[in-house]
């Protein structure tokens, strides 16, 4: 288990330190059930009254929350962010995988870096390419042509078809499958034709893809998913998409297909995008949103309605329907006042 000083904590977040700094420091919690060795943090200032009796060792803390505040502590402007930075050099997370397993199935043709591990059953396909200190997680599957760059996590049973190429230090969680064939297809008389999914998915650097989430492969081009983006459970990302860097997409939504997000978007989740937009860098879309046109200015965007009782729900729903009605008589009204005038 690793452990730091308050002293080398600080140096490694440029935090200023209130007291003991020969402080020993081996994990994180929070406030409320912390214990002594650990390092909480006050983020949220409806919190507050428990920094009074937290029994954590230290406490990451803002210049303006530390008044009356006499433990030790770490002070630093972003006490959520220098918690996240903690948190990474306390991690006692295992590896997905150590060494290779006997059970694994590797190509010949595959090029495995130094340092790769290969969990139980996992299969390792054609030409596929995986990059120094890769972790493949039991049951995994890798697809022909397909390209892991350096230090990238594949927890167990992600499945990776054919020619999908991922950058260095990505996390892919169980379940999510990466390079399925979009929904592409055309109508004959009813019936329908299956249009071949040539294109592949293009994932950048530091990218994190939660459990069961999906990406399609593009018809022609590629699906594109760029540097820095964090994608929830069970995302769906449709095929020849391209998710504009450090965008953030919550659990539940679903990106239809030829969509591009900006820079910095975060969606909230349960939201669903149509295909054939483009979202503003910035875009911030609220939880339950339907996005069904183009925005081109950043800001927050929200089309849910709240919570009520049902019976108010359904007497605002039926209102809601004779809302054109009402319209084209208050068209009539304002003409026929017009005329009187």
């Amino acid at each position: 288990m690793n452990s730091y000083t308050l002293r080398e904590l600080a140096e490694a977040l440029d935090a200023e330190i209130q007291g003991d700094e020969t402080l020993v420091i081996s994990s994180v919690a929070t406030l409320e059930n912390a214990a002594q060795g650990q390092l909480s943090f006050l983020a949220n200032p409806k919190y507050r009254a428990q920094l009074e009796t937290t029994q954590a060792s230290a406490v990451l803390i803002s210049p303006k929350a530390l008044d009356g505040f006499s433990g030790n502590a770490l002070v630093l402007n972003d006490p959520y962010v220098g918690f996240a930075r903690v948190a990474q050099l306390l991690d006692s997370t295992p590896k997905s995988a150590v060494g290779i397993h006997a059970s694994a199935v590797i190509d010949p043709s595959a090029s495995l870096g130094e340092g790769v591990a290969i969990g139980a059953n996992a299969v390792i396909g054609e030409n596929v390419i995986l990059g120094e200190n890769v972790q493949i997680g039991p049951g995994c599957v890798i697809g022909q042509d397909s390209i892991l760059g350096s230090g990238t996590r594949l927890w167990a049973n992600v499945s990776i078809y054919h020619n999908v190429h991922l950058g260095q230090d990505c996390i892919i969680h169980s379940g999510a499958v990466l390079g399925s064939d979009g929904f592409g297809y055309a109508n004959e008389r009813g019936q329908w034709i299956k249009i071949p999914q040539t294109g592949g998915v293009r994932i950048g650097n530091r990218v994190e893809i939660g459990a069961s989430t999906t990406v399609d492969r593009g018809a022609i081009e590629h699906t594109e998913i760029h540097d820095g983006v964090i994608l929830d459970n069970q995302v769906q990302i449709a095929h020849n998409d391209i998710i504009g860097e450090n965008v953030a997409i919550a659990g539940n939504s679903t990106i239809a297909g030829s969509t591009k997000i900006g820079k910095y978007c975060i969606i909230g989740g349960n939201s669903a995008v149509a295909g054939h937009l483009t979202l503003a860098d910035g875009t911030h879309v609220s939880g339950g949103t339907n996005v069904t046109s183009e925005i081109r200015e950043p800001g927050v965007y929200t089309s849910t309605s709240v919570a009520m009782p049902n019976k108010l729900w359904r007497r605002n729903t039926v209102r809601f329907k004779q809302l054109d009605e009402l319209f084209q008589r208050v068209k009539r009204l304002e003409k026929s006042v017009q005329t009187e005038d």
